[in-house]
Order: structure tokens, then C-alpha cells, then sequence
């Protein structure tokens, strides 16, 4: 099976997810969650979710790469395969944001509105897709590729932290599904395409 292929299958399945947790599962799943007592998991997820904040990964990769350019490549081109997976990501959920405009759970909690209303740049309007979902994937599978040994510790986190979002109300499954596949799909991308023969395990300045 090409890649291509694959893609457009993942993509498909993704798609179907969405439709079918936009149908059934968004609305009742943030209404159970909403309703939870804000006990210790409560802040404990606050504390998870901020680990899907960008700027800490892209000033992170930026600075990695600036610093061992001409002194590690491997660290170098590290720290450029994190900022360039986190920003694609990051960008491509934006992007998809404004144009979707969808209405956040805190609108249907308020006011009842559930769905799409296109072309928004409301924080309230733009919950599709989930961006902390997207960079807390791409990050994990960064790090899953990279170190491999470390990879089902890495993928937990990164889908705790897209979880976080769903726990605390402030996305639909569906946006985290949706946000959680941009992240995936950029750092597979990527380091196939980009990073694969620079990030090649036999590196001798790899630390």
C-alpha cells in the first residue's frame, strides 16, 4: 500500500470520526464533563493542558537550532524538525479555525449554539480544530520518532494532553480528534520528506 493511499484512508476514517462525534457524541460528552465537580482532576488537567501551548516548543526548536548549527547537526536539525512540526500543525489548525468558525462548548453551555457559522477570529468561534490537540500530537510523535524508546510514554502524554481539552470542556471530541490527526500527519510528513536522512540514527554528533 502507497503512501497516498494511506493517507487518503486515514484521512477518510478521520473525516468519518468527526461526522459521527459531531452527531452523536459532542454535545453530551461536553455536557457530562461541564457538569463534573471541579475537584483535584479538575486542576490537575488545568496543569496537563497547558502542555499543549505552542510557544514553549517553538522558541525551544528555534533556539536549539540556532545555538548547535554549526556545532551539532543532529541537535541542530533537532531542534528545527520541533519547530517546523509544531508550527505546520499550529498553522494548518488556525488556518481551519477562522474559516470553520464552530462555536465552542462554552456557547452551547450558554446560549445553545452548536456548529459552524464560517469566518470567525472569535476566540468563542474557533474551536475547530483543537490547536493545543495538534501541538501536543506533533510534539509527542516527534519525540516517539526521535526516541524510540521512549515512544508510548511520549504518545500517552501527547493524547493526555489532547484529552485535557475534552476534561475541561473547552473542545469537542471531535476537535481533538481532528486536531490530534494535523499533528500526527505533520510530523510524519515531515520528517519523511525533510528530516529523515539529516535525523538518521547513525548521525555521529547525536547526543
Amino acid at each position: 500500500m502507497n503512501n497516498a493511499l494511506q493517507w487518503s484512508i486515514a484521512s477518510i476514517i478521520t473525516i468519518c470520526l468527526c461526522i459521527l462525534s459531531y452527531g452523536f457524541a459532542d454535545i453530551p460528552v461536553a455536557l457530562w464533563f461541564h457538569a463534573l465537580e471541579k475537584n483535584w482532576l479538575y486542576a490537575l488537567f488545568t496543569k496537563i493542558t497547558l502542555f499543549g501551548d505552542s510557544t514553549a516548543y517553538l522558541v525551544g526548536g528555534i533556539f536549539l537550532f540556532a545555538v548547535f548549527k554549526n556545532k551539532k547537526t543532529y541537535m541542530a536539525y533537532s531542534g528545527l524538525f520541533l519547530f517546523s512540526t509544531v508550527a505546520l500543525s499550529g498553522l494548518t489548525a488556525d488556518l481551519i479555525k477562522f474559516v470553520a468558525g464552530r462555536a465552542r462548548p462554552k456557547l452551547y453551555f450558554s446560549e445553545h449554539l452548536y456548529g459552524f457559522d464560517f469566518f470567525h477570529i472569535e476566540h468563542a468561534w474557533t474551536s475547530f480544530p483543537s490547536g493545543h490537540s495538534a501541538t501536543a500530537l506533533s510534539v509527542a510523535l516527534f519525540l516517539a520518532t526521535l526516541y524510540p524508546r521512549w515512544r508510548f510514554a511520549a504518545l500517552f502524554f501527547g493524547i493526555l494532553v489532547a484529552f485535557s481539552r475534552i476534561f475541561l470542556a473547552q473542545h469537542y471530541i471531535s476537535d481533538v480528534i481532528a486536531g490530534s490527526f494535523f499533528g500526527i500527519a505533520s510530523s510524519v510528513l515531515l520528517y519523511n520528506h525533510s528530516f529523515k536522512k539529516k535525523l538518521d540514527v547513525s548521525e555521529p554528533n547525536k547526543i
